[in-house]
């Protein structure tokens, strides 16, 4: 049923749609599930917390990073942009207060999403930027837009698993002849913390202020929205509160402030959040399954940078809790919206997801990161990397953008 048909099935006059009381459904497993957890690992309860609530914001905000860029370049729309660059600075000031709490002297130790950067960083953010733009969604945007029933991007992330697996057989080489060799840059080792973090804010601002003068050079944009008419009774006014949550799109900046925030709490409990690393573990754990040695590759073995795959198990995993959680959480939050649909696409449509998928996936493992481990959460913490795949990401994005204005 899709959410045009459910939406037809409310009676007039009843207050709880039918979207609204599967949403409600939806929710309610997710809650037992997260009572199940607790029972059985509580690190992975809190993992599936956080995914529900990324899946929620992403979805309800529309927060999709292949649009923020794409739509500078196609529309001239800098609002999704926008809220990148304030979740950014939010999360940018959280981290420095982590980071220095557990490295006060930043040359005696590194913390963060901080990896070796060089020639390889750039080259995984092109090829991640033009597969995210190729196939629709970059790695959360596929995540939450598989939970409100795109077809398609569960064909990009079949993409991904395969692109990471290639990656992970290329590792052989990459990683002795061009990563190792390259050094970690962390700005608070280089320029103090007070430097590190004043720099970092300073160039998102300026970020900020190039975006507003981008739209406006294509005379700005405008958004029409009809007032609603004003809450007058209890359930009036209730309702209104409910639809502001659960039912109209969030501002981006409210989204890219909450997923900032998010950001930082999940930091402050375990780690910086990253969807690729255990998306690249689920591809090894499929050709073990079927007979390959995958634990012996280099990528996936118990040596420094290798993914020790079969100490991650996937249903043991923090991350794959998170991601499934995002999953769910897109899916909770687009019933309550009334916005779930199963939606096919032509077939070309799945040809380009898995092309696009491939991209995503071999440059993700490349620059050791994707859209969030590699920049959402490497500005923040200071790394020279985030910035990098930043401008990979920037260059591939328009590339994907004449590719698809290419195609029939």
């Amino acid at each position: 049923m899709t959410a045009a048909n459910m939406k037809q099935s409310t009676h007039p006059g009843a207050w709880v749609s039918q979207h609204t009381l599967l949403g409600l459904l939806a929710a309610i497993a997710s809650i037992v599930i997260l009572a199940w957890l607790t029972q059985v690992n509580t690190t992975l309860a809190i993992f599936w917390l956080f995914g529900l609530g990324y899946g929620f914001v992403v979805q309800r905000s529309r927060f999709c990073f292949t649009s923020a860029f794409r739509d500078l370049f196609l529309l001239r729309d800098g609002r999704l942009m926008k809220g990148v660059l304030l979740g950014l600075a939010i999360a940018s000031l959280g981290f420095a207060l982590i980071m220095y709490k557990a490295v006060p002297d930043p040359t005696q130790g590194i913390a963060g999403n901080v990896y070796p950067t060089g020639w390889h960083t750039l080259l995984g953010g092109l090829l991640f930027g033009t597969g995210m733009v190729v196939a629709g969604g970059c790695a959360s945007g596929t995540l939450y837009r598989m939970g409100e029933g795109y077809v398609a991007q569960w064909v990009a992330l079949i993409g991904m698993l395969v692109g990471s697996f290639l990656l992970a057989l290329s590792w052989e080489w990459w990683w002795p002849a061009v990563v190792s060799q390259q050094p970690k840059v962390w700005f608070p080792r280089v320029m103090g913390w007070g430097g590190a973090l004043s720099i970092t804010l300073l160039i998102l601002l300026a970020l900020y202020l190039l975006v507003i003068w981008w739209e406006t050079r294509a005379g700005g944009v405008t958004v029409r929205r009809e007032a609603p008419p004003p809450a007058e009774t209890f359930g009036q006014r209730l309702r209104a509160g409910w639809n502001s949550l659960f039912v109209h799109a969030w501002p981006a900046l409210v989204g890219g402030a909450s997923l900032g925030v998010l950001n930082i709490l999940e930091y402050l409990y375990k780690k910086p959040w990253g969807i690729t690393t255990a998306v690249s573990r689920w591809s090894g754990w499929i050709a073990y399954v079927l007979g390959y040695p995958a634990q012996n590759l280099l990528y996936f073995g118990d040596k420094p940078a290798g993914k020790q795959l079969l100490s991650h198990i996937p249903w043991q995993s923090g991350g794959s809790l998170l991601n499934w959680g995002l999953i769910f959480g897109a899916f909770v939050a687009a019933l309550l919206a009334g916005e779930f649909k199963i939606r096919f696409a032509p077939g070309r449509r799945y040809v380009q997801s898995f092309i696009g998928g491939i991209a995503m996936g071999y440059g993700a493992r490349l620059a050791m990161g994707c859209n969030i481990g590699g920049f959402f959460s490497a500005i923040p913490s200071l790394a020279l990397n985030g910035w990098v795949f930043g401008l990979g990401l920037f260059g591939g994005a328009w590339l994907g953008v004449q590719i698809i204005r290419r195609l029939p």
